[in-house]
């Protein structure tokens, strides 16, 4: 997946990092390099939790099942 982020130099020297698709979805670096690490794995996250949400979600006793589709 591909998504646009946001660079920001902080007044205490760091880089915050926005990905304005995913609200509340930010992180920081010392550099550049390590914020935009940063905020790969913060992506993973904000989606893996958006997806726990919408499991417990579900309707019980349906008989269907989620099926995990990596992307």
């Amino acid at each position: 997946m591909t998504f646009h982020v946001i660079l920001e130099q902080a007044k205490d020297d760091w880089i915050v990092v926005e990905c304005p698709a995913l609200p509340g979805c930010v992180s920081q670096g010392k550099d550049e390099k390590e914020a935009l690490e940063n905020i790969k794995e913060a992506i993973t996250a904000w989606l893996w939790a958006e997806d726990q949400k919408a499991i417990s979600n579900l309707p019980q006793g349906t008989g269907k099942q989620p099926i995990l589709v990596v992307v």
